[in-house]
């Protein structure tokens, strides 16, 4: 090999022709050398002295190697480090294994292979049409439940597609998918914290070719019309140019359909502005809608407006994706059966995990068999669909909701790698029930435009149809539940502003029943029944015989459409309706 004049930029391993390019930040007073090592090999085959730098770059360039054969290091002031901007690593590729970079354990790959995209390209969907589904890479498919061949790794995702699809999603929000070290004092089972941003999670891959089975993923899912989103938290002390530096590096390399990013560490307007990310989707959590949605389900008093303003909000904007849980909290199940968290496990004296979680345990703490308790917990959890599915901003399911997943009143599970953590797929044959009405609840947002319009409703008339695009009603038609103690809302989205049909959402989260008086339609339409969590099975739409009113019993949730009487379509054979 010959050493040869590199370049400074870009900071990491770049192929310059035949020569491959080092290039690492380094405080000038520190000395720094390269380390290379035959592939596989713990002991360096060769060392170079860094001695070529511009401001704190230190960089050289080899020529007439043969990349793939070789691995690297750095050794700065004595102390062995993996490149910050290495794009895959060797020597961690079984989860959970301790190993000593100073012995030379683990070491960056030069990684030079090609793949074939076949002509895939990140989908752009649009942000209205986005039903979206939060996971842990591993944590999905680990538990033996999960019946895949390839268990925790991106490959475990691939074969779960098709279940993803046939439930309704289009794009899922993947946890940390980079190389984090896990082997901390307690098991760093999330990924938070100090990562290699740049490279693939060795362990998350059933070969040792990280790289190419996120590609494979990410194209795999592309091929279902999934989208792929990943969390990118980053942390304070790396800089905004590498934070930037590395979505454009995802975003290119792995196709990578969009980021959720910490607005408070990453530089948001550098990254809106930056013309590689234009038309990636870069979204925000917040927990505005989450925490209003918790307390009016379980409730509160004093929710109308917010209420209100979180079923209209349109995420395009902003960014902002609407979820009633997510990992950090209780899972579905659990926020309806525990009143307080249950973290002893975790090794923290339960001090852990978020203290307020707006959660009611409907009666008993914990598993019960109380059939009353138990009936009002699957209801509030169907409840809670209804909320989440027919608001209009980006709805985000967290893995294993659909049907009942616990973690036992585990509320912060960052360092439980077990089947506390893990989704528990046998859960899926216990509450098909579930899992059938949220198939059904999504497809009754799609199948109705109202309920997910590209532009936000504006509570006016906008096409001259004679009545608001959406508006507000309580037991009296027109007259909005302003008062302190209001738990029921009605809400008549006008379909003439989207094109598809007029519906009316009762929502009685009251522990009492409750009455709606109806919007009159034209004289051509009736109301129909199409979704409700009062009835306890699925059944076909149904003509109201009272077209003035409807009564909802306690903590229910109606929706009904307005269409021609015997309007059903016999041709296709309409029967998107779906109660609990």
């Amino acid at each position: 090999m010959k050493e040869i004049q590199g370049r400074p930029l870009p900071l990491g391993t770049t192929m310059i022709g035949t020569a491959v390019n080092f290039s690492v930040a380094v405080p000038q007073e520190k000395e720094c050398q390269l380390l290379l090592y035959r592939a596989g090999r713990k002991r360096p085959c060769a060392v170079y002295e860094m001695n070529r730098e511009i401001g704190e770059v230190r960089y050289l360039a080899l020529e007439g190697m043969e990349a793939s054969g070789y691995e690297y290091n750095y050794r700065i002031d004595g102390q062995i480090v993996i490149d910050p901007y290495v794009k895959a690593i060797a020597g961690r590729e079984v989860w959970g294994r301790v190993s000593d970079i100073q012995k030379h354990e683990v070491r960056g790959i030069l990684y030079d292979r090609d793949y074939d995209w076949e002509g895939d390209v990140p989908l752009c969907l649009p942000y209205h049409s986005v039903v979206a589904y939060s996971l842990h890479v591993r944590g999905f498919t680990k538990h033996s439940s999960s019946k895949v061949k390839y268990k925790g790794t991106f490959q475990g995702v691939v074969e779960k597609l098709p279940y993803l699809k046939d439930l309704g999603i289009n794009q899922i929000h993947c946890m940390p998918v980079y190389d984090f070290e896990e082997c901390q004092r307690y098991r760093n089972y999330w990924g938070y914290g100090s990562a290699y941003w740049f490279a693939p999670k060795s362990s998350y891959a059933a070969s040792k070719d990280a790289v190419k089975e996120l590609k494979d993923m990410v194209k795999a899912c592309h091929r279902e019309g999934i989208e792929v989103v990943l969390e990118m938290p980053f942390t304070e002390e790396l800089s905004k140019q590498t934070m930037e530096e590395c979505l454009r590096y995802y975003m290119i390399e792995y196709h990578v359909d969009g980021f959720i990013l910490n607005p408070q560490i990453a530089p948001m307007d550098a990254i809106y502005a930056d013309p590689i990310l234009k038309k990636t989707k870069i979204m925000v959590h917040r927990t505005d809608f989450q925490t209003t949605m918790r307390r009016f389900l379980k409730g509160d008093e004093g929710m109308m407006d917010s209420v209100m303003h979180w079923l209209r909000h349109n995420s395009r904007e902003d960014g902002i994706f609407n979820c009633i849980t997510d990992q950090n909290g209780f899972t579905l199940n659990d926020l309806v059966s525990y009143d307080r968290k249950h973290n002893e496990a975790n090794g923290e004296n339960n001090q852990d995990g978020p203290e307020y979680n707006y959660s009611w345990n409907c009666g008993a703490e914990g598993q019960t068999r109380k059939k009353a308790v138990v009936s009002l917990r699957d209801r509030q959890m169907k409840n809670a669909f209804f909320l989440l599915l027919l608001s209009q901003g980006v709805p985000c399911i967290l893995a294993g909701d659909e049907f009942g997943n616990t973690q036992k009143g585990n509320n912060n599970v960052y360092c439980q790698d077990n089947p506390t953590g893990w989704t528990d797929w046998h859960k899926l044959e216990q509450k098909k029930n579930l899992h059938d009405f949220v198939k059904q609840l999504i497809k009754v947002r799609r199948s109705h435009p109202v309920f997910w319009p590209e532009e936000e409703m504006r509570g006016i008339d906008q096409v001259s149809c004679g009545v608001p695009d959406v508006s507000y009603h309580g037991e009296s038609a027109w007259q909005v539940p302003r008062e302190v103690f209001s738990r029921q809302l009605g809400v008549y989205y006008s379909g003439a502003a989207t094109g598809g049909e007029d519906c009316f959402v009762a929502y009685n989260m009251h522990w009492i029943d409750h009455s709606f008086a109806l919007p009159a339609l034209p004289k051509d339409k009736k109301w129909y029944k199409i979704a409700s969590t009062e009835d306890g099975v699925l059944k076909t739409e149904e003509l109201l015989k009272n077209q003035r009113m409807v009564v909802l019993k306690e903590r229910t949730i109606m929706v009904i459409a307005g269409r021609e009487e015997h309007g059903r379509d016999n041709k296709k054979g309409r029967t998107d309706v779906v109660s609990a």
